[in-house]
């Protein structure tokens, strides 16, 4: 099982970065995708979520109206649009599986950096 994220860099504040994250070794479109993200001395928190079929999403108070959760269930890809960056978006963000079977199914990846910053 593989999650590699990649999109994450430096950009100023207003800015805008689109992640990837690309799933390899299951069934992709059984699985509900999620990104989260932990700031330095903080928690991991999470940031937004879509269904395995991408019918629904949800998203931190934090980032509603800025970000956008996306799949491609042919490409086995999972998307974060990020617009109008703010520096506290500063964190590590990575992707997550997640399939609510018996055992539950949950895949991380290594995350990607993103700062906001000028």
């Amino acid at each position: 099982v593989q999650l590699v994220e990649s999109g994450g860099g430096l950009v100023q504040p207003g800015g805008s970065l689109r992640l990837s994250c690309a799933a390899s070794g299951f069934t992709f479109r059984w699985f509900a995708m999620s990104w989260y993200r932990q700031a330095p001395g903080k928690e991991r928190e999470l940031v937004a979520e879509i269904t395995s079929a991408g019918g629904s999403t949800d998203y931190a108070d934090s980032v509603k109206g800025r970000f956008t959760i996306s799949r491609d269930n042919g490409k086995n890809t999972v998307y974060l649009q990020m617009n109008s960056l703010k520096p506290e978006d500063t964190a590590v963000y990575y992707c997550n599986a997640f399939r609510n079977s018996i055992p539950k199914l949950d895949y991380w990846g290594q995350g990607t950096q993103v700062t906001v910053s000028s």
